[in-house]
């Protein structure tokens, strides 16, 4: 990279990065076999993940960078920009734009924990998202809603929500239902006053109970996921 010391007291500092220099970086980092496992979970890139946050970490906050690499529409430049950019930057409507046009689950879920979540539309966001008729657009709204039940929950309806899982979580699509069935264990973790419900709803509609769950992790199946952080609270 190039470097230029104008008006820095004889220091040199790295031009900024263009585009392209850091797209061709992105292709070097391509590996077959990582696009192979990303592939199963719907994810259409091959870098490896600990590789992409290094050059976030290299590049630091770059707004204007970000948003030329999300415009390339490439999910790995995606993940980048969700990575350098500056959250707070985004309006209201770029971030509903950002989810709408998200084609992957891990671009979808790092625009919501990443940058929703941090920005000062994150409720107005959660609202509009709430009842989209598109599952993913929704799905976003649950988990903006999980985060409200677990750091900010007044205001909010639960015994409500636990109403509409109990009506339609079974029959949600897949990522609308995990988002949904976040929620429900959320409420009974933090919230002892509904936690026998919860519990209720979880084994009687059995949304998960048979995830497949590796060792030394908690299963997603509600009832479990609470029973399990609820003792390690009381630890």
């Amino acid at each position: 990279m190039a470097v230029s010391s104008a008006g820095t007291a004889g220091k040199t500092v790295p031009d900024s990065p263009v585009l392209s220099d850091v797209m061709a970086e992105l292709a070097a980092l391509e590996e077959p076999r990582q696009r192979e496992v990303n592939e199963k979970h719907g994810d259409d890139h091959g870098v490896n993940l600990s590789k992409l946050r290094a050059v976030a970490k290299r590049l630091k906050t770059q707004q204007d960078l970000a948003r030329e690499l999300w415009a390339t529409g490439e999910t790995a430049a995606r993940l980048l920009a969700l990575l350098i950019c500056r959250p707070k930057a985004f309006d209201r409507g770029e971030l509903d734009r950002m989810l709408r046009e998200s084609r992957t689950p891990k671009v979808q879920d790092w625009l919501v924990n990443y940058v929703v979540k941090k920005s000062p539309h994150a409720e107005d966001l959660r609202s509009a998202w709430f009842d989209d008729p598109d599952p993913v657009v929704a799905s976003a709204g649950w988990a903006l809603t999980s985060e409200r039940v677990v750091k900010e929950p007044e205001g909010l309806d639960l015994e409500g929500l636990l109403d509409i899982i109990e009506a339609r979580m079974k029959g949600a699509p897949d990522r609308l239902q995990w988002a949904m069935n976040q929620c429900l264990a959320q409420i009974g973790i933090e919230h002892p006053e509904h936690r026998a419900r919860a519990l209720e709803i979880g084994e009687r509609l059995e949304v998960l109970k048979d995830y497949p769950t590796p060792p030394n992790c908690t299963s997603p199946f509600a009832p479990v996921w609470i029973n399990e952080m609820v003792r390690r609270k009381s630890l």
